[in-house]
Order: structure tokens, then C-alpha cells, then sequence
């Protein structure tokens, strides 16, 4: 049987409350800081139960898109509600934690080459990226660019061709999990100061605490909601 005949998927009715939010979002002009309508509320309004609508809550927060304040209602993150086909989100859920395992074997050891190899210009590239990366979250920004830009000054002072080779042919799987954590809330300014003890690590010429250093990171980057969340409770 032609792959191209399988069985067509069915909107959830949690996925089609997500996206009358999107359209409410989008009529009533709202924007980041402001909140939505209490669940009890949607429910009444689009004649679903309530476990529909913290369904769709649910995997909007997964998505970033907006913040649930336990007891205190939820708030757009964005300007606009554009949530991620399911397949795409589960699919990413699959794919993360073998990204994060890559990235734990492959930064750790960099990190600590990093701390042997490092000269004055690698310091220098390190600094920059950590200033760069401290004005953006000033500017309310993630950091996602600036964050790159730190991971690669750390590849470049550890001197290790094939483990940068290795990064580079990860870069798009890598660049997906930068993404995932640093919209978890609060997580860019988390994710300086783990930069700042990898930097100080390495400029102290310690591989074991940048090693331990760049392995907490890593393991912070795992911790987003995508990973715990189930899409059908």
C-alpha cells in the first residue's frame, strides 16, 4: 500500500481550541503581557470542557508562547499566537534527548581543551560573546545568536578540528535545543550565568570545572516543559 494513502490525521480538539485562541489573540489585538480570557471562561465560550482548553493551554506554554501563573492566569508571551503543527512538536520531543547526549559528550570535552588550549585572543572572543550575549537579554531579546556565538568561541579555543567538525554537522539539531531552552522563562539570564562559570573555568586553566561547568549547562538545557509533556493529559 502507497505511503501516500495512509490514514488522514484528525484535528484534537484541544489543537482547534489552540487555534480559535490564535484567532481571538489576533481579532482582539492583544500582545505580550497581556492575559487571556480564565479557562473556565473559554470553556463556556467554545462549548468544550475545561480539560480541552488546559490541553491547549498546555501545549501553547510548551511552544513558548505564553506563561501560566499558577493561580494568577496566563499571559501571552508573544505578540501573536502561532503554534506548531503536533507533528512537529512531537517530533521534536523525540529527537531532543539525543541531541542533549551529543552535546553533553561533545561540549564537555571541548570545554575542557578549551581550559588547556585557550590564548589571550580565545579569552578575548569569549568576553565579547558574553558581553554581546548580556546586552540582548538587557534588550528583552533570548540571546539565541549570542549564545551561538559563545558555544563557537569555546570550539574554536579548544583546537580541536574533528570535535568542531562534529559540531558543525550538528549545527541544525543544536541551534533547535538552543531554542527550546532559552524560551523557557527566565532561562537566558540562567543561561549567562552558566556561561560566566564555563568562562571563568576556562580562563582560569581548569579543565575539570569546565568540563563540570559546561555539563551543568548542558544538563540545564534539558530541562524545558517539552519533555515532560504528554499532548493527551
Amino acid at each position: 500500500m502507497s505511503e501516500s494513502l495512509r490514514p488522514l490525521a484528525r484535528p484534537r480538539l484541544y489543537e482547534q481550541v489552540a487555534a480559535r485562541l490564535r484567532e481571538y489573540v489576533a481579532d482582539q489585538g492583544l500582545e505580550a503581557g497581556d492575559r487571556l480570557p480564565p479557562e473556565r471562561e473559554l470553556a463556556d465560550r467554545l462549548q468544550v470542557s475545561r480539560t480541552s482548553v488546559r490541553q491547549a493551554i498546555v501545549a501553547l506554554e510548551v511552544q513558548g508562547l505564553i506563561e501560566v501563573r499558577h493561580g494568577g492566569g496566563n499571559y501571552l508571551l508573544r505578540d501573536r499566537l502561532e503554534p506548531e503543527p503536533m507533528e512537529n512538536l512531537l517530533a521534536r520531543k523525540r529527537r531532543l534527548p539525543e541531541i542533549l547526549e551529543a552535546r553533553d559528550a561533545a561540549e564537555t570535552k571541548l570545554a575542557s581543551l578549551a581550559a588547556e588550549r585557550r590564548t589571550d585572543t580565545d579569552l578575548a572572543a569569549i568576553d565579547t560573546a558574553l558581553a554581546t550575549m548580556r546586552a540582548a537579554i538587557e534588550r528583552g531579546e533570548l540571546g539565541v545568536d549570542e549564545d551561538e556565538r559563545f558555544h563557537g568561541a569555546v570550539i574554536a579555543a579548544a583546537r580541536s578540528p574533528l570535535l568542531a567538525d562534529f559540531m558543525t554537522h550538528l549545527s541544525r539539531e543544536i541551534a533547535e535545543s538552543r531554542r527550546e531552552s532559552l524560551r523557557q522563562p527566565g532561562r537566558p539570564a540562567n543561561s549567562l550565568l552558566q556561561h560566566e562559570k564555563v568562562a571563568d573555568a576556562i580562563r582560569a586553566g581548569d579543565p575539570a570545572a569546565a568540563a563540570a561547568a559546561m555539563h551543568a549547562h548542558v544538563q540545564s538545557v534539558g530541562d524545558v516543559k517539552l519533555l515532560n509533556w504528554s499532548p493527551e493529559h
